[in-house]
Order: C-alpha cells, then sequence, then structure tokens
C-alpha cells in the first residue's frame, strides 16, 4: 500500500510515518520543514521517501507524487494561535490554499481508499457543551482555528462534489515526544518541560483550574489509522483522551515552583471531547492515560534542552496581540 503523509517529518505526522512504515507501508513524506524536523524521520531513512515543498504554493506540481497513492494523511499546517493573529495571510496560504492543492492533487489517484484530514477543536471556540460532540457549533475564536475549519469544510465538500472517501479527525490537546520547542509561546507540555529543566517557575494562565483533553500523540495516529482503515467516509470524528485534566493538576505530576499569570481572552476554561461517536463507529478509544503519557515526557524530558524558556515577561510581551485583538471579547 502507498501512503502520502503531509507535514510527516513533524511532530504529529512523523508518528504517522512510524505507524504506517511498521505496517510495511510505501510512505513518501511531504513536508517544507517550517515547522517540521528531518530528524523525526530519520530513523526511517531509506524507507521513506521525503520531498520537501510548499504545499500552499499553486504553482507547486504535487500530481506526481499521488500517482495510484492508497491513502493520504494531511498534517501539514501551521498552528499557534499568536503568529496566526499576527500573520493570518500566512496561515490562509498554509492551511487554506494547502489543503486545496492536496485535495486536488489526491483527486487524480484512482487507488485512493481514504483521505484523513487533520482537523483542530479549536474550530468549537468556547464550547457551551461538555463533553463536546461534533454536532456543536463552530465558532473559531482566531485565524488559526479559522483556516482549520475551511480546510476542513473544503475535505468535507470535495468529498460531496467530487466523490472522494474523506473523513475528518477533531484532534484535542495532542502531546507527546517531538512536540516542537520552538515558536511563539504556545503549548503547555513545551513551556512547562523547559522551564522545569532550566529550574524555572512553572507558568500557570490564570487559577490553573481549567481543564484540558490531553492526548497522546500515538493514540492520535491510531484513530488516523483506524479511520483510514474503515468502510466510513464523508465523516467527522472528535479523538480526544475520554477525559479532561486541570493544569494544577498536570503541574502536580510535573512538580515545580508555580507562577501564575494573566488569564488570556479566547481560550475556553475546558476542553473534553465526547468521543462516543468515534467508540461507536470505529470502535477505536485511546490506551495511553495522562498519568502515564506525562510520565513518558519526563522520561524525554531531554528534548527540551534547547526550547525556549518563557518567564512572565517574555510570555506577556509574546501574547500582546493577542489580548489586543481578543481582549474586549
Amino acid at each position: 500500500m502507498k501512503a502520502v503523509v503531509t507535514g510527516g517529518a513533524g511532530f504529529i505526522g512523523s508518528h504517522m510515518v512510524d505507524l504506517l512504515v511498521s505496517n510495511s507501508y510505501e510512505v513518501t513524506v511531504i513536508d517544507n520543514l517550517s515547522n517540521g524536523r528531518l530528524e523525526n524521520i530519520e530513523h526511517h531513512k531509506g524507507k521513506v521517501k521525503f520531498i520537501q515543498v510548499d504545499i500552499g504554493d499553486y504553482n507547486t506540481d504535487l500530481d506526481n507524487y499521488f500517482e495510484d497513492v492508497d491513502y493520504v494523511f494531511h498534517y501539514a499546517a501551521l498552528a499557534d494561535i499568536v503568529p496566526s493573529i499576527n500573520n493570518p495571510v500566512k496561515y490562509h496560504k498554509a492551511n487554506v490554499d494547502g489543503t486545496i492543492n492536496i485535495l486536488q492533487a489526491a483527486k487524480k489517484s484512482k487507488n485512493l481508499k481514504k483521505f484523513v484530514y487533520a482537523a483542530s477543536s479549536s474550530c468549537y471556540g468556547i464550547p457551551e457543551v461538555y463533553p463536546t460532540p461534533e454536532s456543536s457549533s463552530i465558532k473559531p475564536e482566531y485565524p488559526y482555528a479559522h483556516t482549520k475549519t475551511v480546510g476542513e469544510q473544503y475535505v468535507m465538500h470535495w468529498g460531496q462534489v467530487y466523490d472522494m472517501p474523506v473523513v475528518s479527525m477533531r484532534f484535542f490537546n495532542v502531546y507527546g515526544i517531538r512536540h516542537r520547542t520552538s515558536g511563539t509561546y504556545g503549548a503547555v507540555f513545551g513551556v512547562f518541560l523547559a522551564q522545569l529543566l532550566n529550574n524555572k517557575p512553572l507558568t500557570i494562565v490564570g487559577d490553573g483550574e481549567q481543564t484540558r483533553d490531553f492526548t497522546y500523540v500515538t493514540d492520535i495516529v491510531d484513530a488516523c489509522y483506524s479511520a483510514s482503515q474503515s468502510d466510513i467516509v464523508n465523516e467527522i470524528f472528535n479523538v480526544g483522551s475520554d477525559n479532561t485534566y486541570s493544569i494544577n493538576y498536570l503541574v502536580d505530576l510535573l512538580g515545580g515552583e508555580r507562577k501564575y499569570i494573566p488569564k488570556r481572552p479566547g481560550e475556553p476554561d475546558c476542553t473534553y471531547a465526547d468521543i462516543s461517536k468515534i467508540k461507536k463507529m470505529l470502535g477505536w478509544t485511546p490506551k495511553i492515560n495522562f498519568e502515564d503519557g506525562v510520565k513518558i515526557m519526563l522520561e524525554n524530558i531531554e528534548q527540551w534542552g534547547e526550547a525556549p524558556v518563557w518567564d512572565e515577561e517574555s510570555i506577556k510581551d509574546a501574547t500582546k496581540d493577542w489580548f489586543e485583538c481578543l481582549g474586549d471579547k
């Protein structure tokens, strides 16, 4: 079987490559290395084909890479909230134009069995219902969330109009080894682990009682693989841990000194996926519990040795535009 993984040198994508290689797939990785790192797939050297291209460029000819492909896993995207507020056009190019380009290339394969899109739970904005089902209102709060939502809409529309076998997977708070260590202030695990390594206080937003549906990355790719192997098409699935955990509890597990900083606008007090649909239709359930996942992160904490070490002042400066754009809502 032939599979293309866009963003395959990135955090989630590289774990998808691991799973596909372990199942004897012929894998092509497409990545422009803006976020991805070749080190993430170095252990597959000679086993996977790597193509460095910008999928958001309409002048890029992608068709050859999708000839007779059986499965497409589309993870390539720009992430993070603050940069998307600062540069929404760049995010549209990567997350919307890039998705259209991949859809158009995949559409030409006569062997296509499944197109799996990596969507985001940020599409729900600040949800009204917890656990949050797929039928909840779509209310993205910032450009990253909006572009990922528009990308999902294109995927589902291409499935409808062109009879492509598509599924969209809405990920909740993915964490795990190989998570990016660079970029503007972002994922809480990366921030905390770098602070912990450098004996700095862990900066907790608000009172720390907000909860997140932390889902380990191997569970995420396992759900995507399950969707690809099923006969289910034209469906949207939440992918979560089946629980939600407070930031204070995460800090309890990590250890270290605490420093509380102001709550940010546009962030929900809770993320919690209703995964009853994926359980019922695909028979999928998560396998890594939160405590074990945190233990894995601590065992691999050296990966954050060169990550930026954030403190109260640098976070305040990095999120200035965030507060200016969303503070009055």
